[in-house]
């Protein structure tokens, strides 16, 4: 049996950041994870990373965000459209190098590589291969089995092991919230190098050559995100495959880029926020998806998931560093009272969005005036580039503990 101050299950953005995060506050910490070290995972995933986000990292690897940042792309201009028409369309200046960017664009695997990087560097322990398959607490530790046979203990469990989380439901945890009704489909296609597109993120509401459906085009550093809304009728099968999905991504993008798709997959959103995001010992707390599900409109997924880890690992420092229990346990209900506030709002606003990607009759009359008024109101515009994303990511001052 191996017996430690903390574990951190899960080896993502979540988990390498709490363990990131621990380290920066002088704690060791050894990371769980279910997979191998080089594991290879479909699809670029969680492709956007917001200024804050990246701030957080630094907080606890200085640096890491400036590398994120030149690792991804940025880019300067968005546009919408609406039945075809552009209503809104904006450019930015491009960012001085050595000034973080408001966003940066690359996928999750390289991400995450550079997570790994910091980690080792600053003292994290990995157990890889360590799938956790059981998981108990009480009021003075948590153990854990993994899949290979072995024991775990640790005062305290930092649970970033995703929407399937084993850590979660082994501990009872419930997760409340709905499934969207609606289908999507979600595409990487590779630039291609002798045609690039030029680098800008493309909202069309009722895209008149995919038959009225909603279609995003984000660029990413080496590629493109396409998310194509299906009508109710659709067949998902069909066209997230083979020539039904070549067909309509001809129509959106250079026929080229129809045959460079890396990645296909289809989705509905969840929008489920855990019931408590600690255990009633307050011993085991739960980060990024093991806690929550948003749509991923408005990027909030990964973007939420960084701030519960350094909070997770604030929490955890000082519930260590008390000799009153009593203290220990009010740090930790706050961590979870404050990050599940956190993920709500988000939900919330998640919510919020898919008003404006599955209208009903009043909200469609809505869009569809403002986007007939576009052309005289820069604001009609600019409301209807902003709806799909819902309102800031969160809420202000939702971390209660930062060093």
């Amino acid at each position: 049996m191996s017996d430690v101050s903390v574990l951190v299950v899960g080896a993502g953005p979540a988990g390498m950041s709490a363990a990131l995060a621990l380290r920066a506050l002088g704690r060791p910490v050894v990371v769980l994870e279910a997979g191998e070290q080089d594991r290879l995972r479909p699809g670029s995933r969680a492709i956007f990373v917001h200024r804050a986000t990246l701030e957080v990292l630094d907080r606890s690897s200085p640096g890491i965000a400036l590398d994120l940042a030149r690792q991804g792309l940025v880019w300067q201009t968005k546009r919408t459209f609406y039945g075809g028409v552009e209503v809104f369309h904006r450019s930015y200046p491009t960012p001085p190098a050595d000034v973080l960017p408001h966003f940066t664009s690359l996928p999750q695997i390289e991400t995450e590589r550079l997570l790994l990087q910091a980690c080792k560097a600053a003292g994290v322990e990995f157990a890889w291969n360590r799938e956790v398959v059981d998981a108990s607490s009480t009021a003075d530790g948590v153990h854990l089995r993994t899949s290979n046979g072995e024991s775990w203990s640790a005062r305290y469990v930092i649970a970033a092991d995703g929407s399937r989380s084993s850590v979660r439901r082994a501990l009872g945890f419930e997760m409340e919230g709905t499934r969207s009704d609606g289908w999507y489909i979600v595409v990487d296609a590779e630039e291609d190098p002798r045609d690039p597109l030029p680098v800008e993120r493309i909202f069309h509401y009722a895209h008149p050559r995919v038959a009225g459906r909603n279609v995003l085009l984000v660029p990413f550093a080496g590629g493109w995100r396409i998310d194509l809304q299906l009508h109710d009728s659709d067949d998902p099968d069909h066209l997230s495959t083979g020539e039904g999905l070549r067909t309509w991504l001809r129509a959106v993008l250079p026929a080229p880029y129809a045959e460079r798709v890396q990645w296909a997959s289809t989705y509905q959103f969840l929008q489920v926020v855990a019931d408590d995001f600690a255990d009633r010992h307050r011993r085991v707390l739960l980060v990024g998806e093991a806690a929550h599900l948003f749509a991923p409109f408005g990027a909030r997924g990964m973007n939420s998931a960084v701030p519960d880890a350094e909070a997770a690992a604030n929490a955890v420092h000082l519930a260590l560093s008390t000799v009153v229990p009593g203290r220990s346990a009010a740090v930790i209900e706050d961590f979870a009272l404050s990050r599940r506030r956190a993920a709500v709002y988000n939900c919330e606003a998640a919510g919020q969005a898919l008003t404006h990607l599955r209208p009903d009759d009043e909200a469609r009359a809505k869009l569809e005036a403002a986007a007939a008024g576009a052309a005289g109101d820069e604001r009609l515009g600019h409301w209807l580039d902003v709806a799909p994303y819902g309102p800031r990511a969160e809420p202000p001052g939702n971390t209660v503990y930062r060093y």
